[in-house]
């Protein structure tokens, strides 16, 4: 692993990475994350009495759209031509609450980590919004790369 930052130039002002020179590779990355609420707050959902409307629904919508806007919310990323997204919402008793898994593909020059992670990021704050009405101590949690596959560093594997 490289010592020196590839977003900064030799005078250390930030910069966007040139990847240009880079082969066009398959690219996947797989986010995940949770919402805690209490098993009350759960069991609407779950039932589809959230005054807002379908949450589950809403979250991954808005998972999807949020992945293909990365580049606009974080400031030196690449935008991508995003082949697929898929954002996954699983009610879980035992947090109680709702675990998020967003995958994301492209093929490309640089990987879509940042996207799948903006995803789940999105779809739990939508969670959040929807059902806010119901709990104000939902907790946001555990987000995080779960895999990445291609790319010059590799695979990597985060189950943790």
């Amino acid at each position: 692993m490289s010592n020196q930052l590839s977003h900064l130039d030799e005078r250390g002002r930030v910069k966007m990475v040139d990847v240009g020179d880079k082969p066009d590779t398959e690219r996947v990355a797989v986010a995940r994350g949770e919402i805690h609420m209490k098993k009350e707050t759960l069991d609407l959902i779950r039932a589809g009495q959230m005054k807002k409307g379908d949450v589950l629904t809403v979250a991954q919508i808005a998972g999807i759209a949020a992945s293909k806007r990365t580049s606009d919310l974080i400031p030196l990323c690449h935008p991508l031509p995003l082949s697929k997204v898929d954002v996954d919402l699983a009610l879980d008793d035992s947090l109680p609450g709702v675990v998020i898994t967003a995958t994301v593909k492209t093929v490309g020059k640089t990987g879509v980590e940042m996207e799948a992670l903006t995803a789940v990021s999105v779809a739990a704050l939508t969670v959040y919004d929807m059902a806010k009405a119901a709990e104000k101590t939902m907790r946001i949690q555990n987000i995080r790369l779960v895999e990445k596959r291609g790319g010059q560093s590799g695979d990597v594997v985060n189950e943790a």
